[in-house]
């Protein structure tokens, strides 16, 4: 390409800017070595330096460009954006138009123009065209920058475009990339530096800026990699990354994406390993202590896994001091280029409400009762603390609705004997759902989503999910008189408890089910199964309560109800078979019996049950309703049979 000899600036010009560019780097240098210093005094230093630089290119690019004074004008644009992303963090994810203005100027100063090209193709006709021998180091340089904000925006193609380019111009038979070598990091690792000049000072070494994109370039493939779900190229690169230049706090990060991506893999032991490795080398990454107790969630060991979460709980309550950096402050870090989505999932850190949220569920879960308890009641004063409006809501918290947590609270406290508090719980979410639900919920199988769009499809889709919410009031209301009526039955009090059950049931006589099929829409089964299982128990709890007064038919009739909801229910055929021998109905209490003790499901009934997915607050109802006096029974249908030999299958 032709160079251009227009109107260069006077050689005492020259001089003063290089000087000045030197004093200013000098004096940054000075202040780098010296410590980090006060935060504001480091970071009004930093300020000042951009603003001398900024002015100083300013200056410079008052005047036409030309060839003499463009390694010395390239070299400060080249600190004066590394200034720029030093004085504020997100300057990196905006376009540096520092650097197409400086591309701009070395095609001027050869003769060229390039203002209709994007960036992409600026950086091809400049390396391409640009042969001036004094103006490589420092395109070189600057291209190392553009990299820097490329792998910020998550560009890895057009990084690989640059060095591509960049690797052509240096050699141009050169093949970097192997196959089965990752192209940007052979790319990266074959660029050769260009050697600092004393005149021409960085205040970022180019040698520095390249480990920094290495370490980058590996850890944010690694984790698109692990988005992906190509677990094993994943690890790969985060152990490239890990080997990498970045600050202790980085190095955690990496450690624990190598603990997601090896617990993904199925290797928790491995996951634990890398995760206990972050936690070493940055105590204050407390995301990797947090997947540390989900992998020993994982793993069944439960008395871990509650120490993790104790330790992390009372991490979250400290003001931990800054962590302190080992190494000198660099105006580019890894932190800055790799600032993903999927990156803050992974390092989201918990609200300490959700942690203790997690202590009272686990409890509950593995039957450590009083300690539920107290986590469960410490959680509720969080809410009443009105702290609930701090906790992030949305699929990545670990909170369930809050009714929920009420009904799990009660269900906790009377499973700990606590039957009056639990019922006072129940109430609050009784009063609360009240005036939420409708006098009749209908669902109707036309609600289904259709597949294709319509005009109609987000009014019907709005109906949808307004029938969903109305389901979840519903449940979550006849859950709370079911929870009243168990616990009424413990204190002894079979008719109050009688009352509950059947105000339980007459809330469900709100639903209405009904369609082409006798099956409602598969969108709301869940919630549909789960109050049909509310039903049936509430059936089982009134018709045990009918035993216990001596209401017979009463409670058969309950069984027999209970039995049409839910065919061959273990508790509900076994009751029935109890009223009936009560009823002196001997010989239909034998024939129900052998009928349900052959069935696969009076085999398995208990541990069907158990495989379902129902809600936590509803374990102990489950437990409840399970019959006691299956082998009493049994003897006495036995001997009852041998003594009439009469053949219930005759």
């Amino acid at each position: 390409m032709k160079r251009r000899r227009g109107a260069a600036a006077e050689p005492r010009c020259l001089e003063a800017w290089a000087a000045e560019s030197q004093a200013l780097a000098r004096r940054w240098r000075a202040a780098r070595c010296s410590g980090p210093g006060p935060g504001r005094a480091a970071e009004r230093e930093v300020r000042q330096q951009r603003d001398g630089f900024g002015g100083l290119l300013r200056r410079m690019w008052g005047l036409p460009a030309a060839l003499p004074t463009l390694p010395l004008e390239l070299t400060i644009l080249y600190n004066s954006l590394l200034f720029t992303v030093g004085a504020s963090d997100s300057a990196i994810k905006e376009e540096p138009e520092g650097i197409r203005q400086g591309l701009l100027r070395v095609l001027e100063a050869c003769g060229a123009c390039g203002q209709d090209l994007s960036t992409e193709e600026l950086w091809q006709k400049v390396l391409q065209e640009v042969t001036a021998g004094e103006l490589q180091a420092p395109l070189h340089r600057l291209g190392a920058l553009q990299a820097a904000w490329w792998l910020a925006a998550s560009r890895l193609g057009s990084t690989i475009g640059l060095f591509r380019l960049l690797s052509n111009a240096e050699d141009p038979g050169r093949t970097c990339c192997r196959e089965g070598e990752n192209e940007l990091l052979s790319l990266l690792k074959a660029w050769q530096v260009p050697a600092e000049e004393a005149s021409l000072p960085l205040v970022q070494s180019t040698e520095d800026l390249k480990e920094i994109l290495c370490t980058a370039a590996a850890f944010l493939q690694g984790l698109q990699e692990l988005e992906a779900g190509n677990f094993a190229t994943a690890l790969s690169l985060f152990q490239e990354a890990a080997g990498g230049f970045c600050s202790k706090r980085v190095l955690a990060q990496i450690y624990t994406c190598l603990g997601c991506c090896a617990q993904q893999m199925g290797k928790p032991q491995t996951a634990l390993q890398h995760l206990k490795r972050a936690l070493q080398v940055d105590f204050q990454c407390l995301p990797a202590l947090s997947h540390a107790a989900a992998v020993y969630h994982e793993l069944g060991e439960t008395n871990t896994e509650l120490e993790a979460l104790a330790l992390l709980y009372e991490a979250l309550g400290k003001k931990l001091p800054a962590a302190a950096s080992s190494s000198p402050r660099f105006l580019i870090r890894t932190e800055l280029l790799v600032d993903t989505p999927i990156l803050a999932s992974l390092l989201r850190h918990r609200h300490p409400s959700e942690v203790k949220y997690l202590l009272a569920q686990r409890c509950l879960q593995d039957g450590r009762v009083a300690d539920a308890v107290e986590h469960y009641l410490d959680f509720l004063a969080l809410l009443q603390e009105g702290l609930q409006r701090q906790v992030p809501l949305g699929d990545s918290s670990a909170l369930p609705r809050i009714p929920e947590v009420f009904l799990e609270t009660a269900s906790a406290l009377e499973q700990a004997g606590r039957h009056q508090d639990a019922i006072t719980v129940c109430e609050e979410v009784i009063s609360r759902t009240t005036d939420l639900i409708p006098r009749m919920l209908r669902v109707e199988e036309r609600l289904e989503q259709p597949e294709c769009p319509s005009p109609g499809a987000g009014l019907v889709g709005g109906l949808l999910s307004q029938k969903k919410e109305s389901l979840c009031y519903l449940t979550w209301r006849a859950a709370g008189y079911l929870h009243q009526g168990w616990a009424w039955a413990k204190l002894g009090e079979s008719k109050e408890a009688i009352t509950q059950f059947s105000r339980c049931l007459g809330d469900l006589l709100r639903l209405q089910l009904y369609g082409s099929g006798v099956e409602p829409t598969e969108n709301l089964m869940p919630e549909v199964e789960v109050l049909q299982k509310i039903r049936l128990l509430s059936l089982v709890g009134r018709g045990m309560q009918f035993l216990d007064l001596g209401r017979h038919k009463e409670a058969l009739l309950d069984f027999q109800h209970g039995l049409q909801i839910s065919p061959g229910d273990p508790a509900a055929a076994s009751y029935l078979v109890q009223a009936l021998w009560k009823l002196n109905r001997k010989q239909e209490a034998a024939a129900h019996w052998q009928k349900f003790s052959q069935s696969p499901r009076g085999e398995d009934g208990q541990q069907e049950e158990q495989g379902r997915s129902f809600p936590l607050y509803l374990v102990s109802c489950l437990k409840q309703a399970m019959f006691p006096h299956s082998e009493s029974l049994a003897r006495s249908i036995q001997d009852y049979l041998a003594t009439t030999n009469w053949d219930p299958s005759s």
